[in-house]
């Protein structure tokens, strides 16, 4: 039987302007219409959520309104023959919890182009594990390994590697036989990264070149880079010859100055990561691998389960930088 309310974490504007999340009632008839409802049983946090959460206008427009842009859960109605009622799912990205209600609330309600079977071999709670975060540094190596990416050329720089995604990054490329760099501002982490599978952990100033010189001693053969800045100007200018450096994020900042030179003199490539509208064939194929052979093996290590109550906490947390790895949600807790 379908509820009148469910439980959300909705994001509320005061009179002053401000934007607060607070767990609430929220009814079922406030959904947009569109062709699937869904029940959902896992979400994820994302930094992107806890912006909209607080009342970013460049992520959620307008207010109230439910965050999360991951989701997990069963049909309960579909007007898509594609998809049944009962049947296991996934539903990331897209508009989902920007200007569409979102994962942080027990019922979405999404256009059935969203829509994904749950992989085989994956669990609910292995697949907000890993979330668009997960989803995202697979497509990052996937994209790379096209361009030619092998174990062999040499070391992967991984920045950000205390994030979700950079946690996540560094066990999967680790166990898939690459030598990787952990680059984080976590300094006190360096058995965290060594449990993950990282063969050398550094301090991230020392990706973070100050010289202004156009090219570096080349130390990298690719780089999954999720913080961006300076930081990103430094990963381009010190890797090798046709190497690739994935970007995924802008953490440190969304500007970075770079001459041609990395380009045209050492062939380097710069892969931009969009997970959000990734086609769904390449989004269906990426998903299969995380199911199977690039599953990363220190998912328990890497994320941290919570409740719908103790979302608001974890949404300050993340804007502060205090949470290493992934924060998942149990919407049924």
């Amino acid at each position: 039987m379908i509820p009148e309310t469910f439980s959300a974490l909705r994001a509320e504007e005061d009179s002053s302007g401000r934007v607060t999340p607070a767990a609430k009632q929220v009814p079922l008839s406030e959904l947009p219409e569109n062709e699937i409802l869904i029940k959902v049983h896992y979400t994820s946090l994302n930094y992107k959520d806890a912006l909209s959460a607080t009342g970013h206008r460049g992520i959620t427009r307008r207010y109230p309104h439910t965050p999360g842009i991951d989701s997990c859960g069963t049909v309960v109605y579909s007007a898509n023959p594609a998809f049944k009622k009962g049947d296991e799912v996934l539903a990331c990205a897209y508009d989902l919890g920007m200007n569409t209600a979102g994962g942080f609330g027990q019922y979405i309600r999404v256009p059935s182009e969203w829509v994904m079977p749950l992989p085989e071999g994956m669990s609910f709670r292995e697949s907000m594990m890993l979330g668009t975060a997960g989803f995202t540094a697979a497509l990052a190596l996937h994209q790379m390994e096209v361009m030619g990416q092998n174990p062999d050329l040499g070391p992967v720089l991984i920045t950000g590697a205390g994030g979700g995604l950079g946690s996540l990054a560094v066990n999967l490329l680790s166990q898939s036989g690459y030598n990787v760099i952990a680059a984080s501002g976590k300094t006190d982490e360096d058995e965290y990264f060594k449990a993950l599978g990282a063969h050398k952990i550094i301090d991230r100033s020392q990706v973070d070149d100050q010289s202004g010189k156009p090219l570096l001693r080349p130390a990298f053969a690719g780089v999954i880079d999720s913080v961006g800045g300076n930081i990103l100007s430094t990963a381009i200018k010190s890797c090798f010859k046709h190497g690739n450096v994935a970007v995924c994020g802008n953490a440190l900042s969304p500007e970075f100055n770079i001459s041609v030179f990395p380009f045209i003199l050492n062939g380097v490539n710069l892969l931009g990561i969009e997970s959000a509208t990734c086609p769904m064939p390449l989004r269906k194929l990426v998903w299969q691998k995380l199911a199977g052979e690039w599953k990363p093996g220190k998912l328990e290590l890497i994320s941290k389960e919570i409740n719908l109550n103790e979302l608001p906490e974890y949404i300050h947390l993340i804007l502060k930088g205090k949470i290493r790895g992934r924060v998942f949600v149990n919407m049924e807790d």
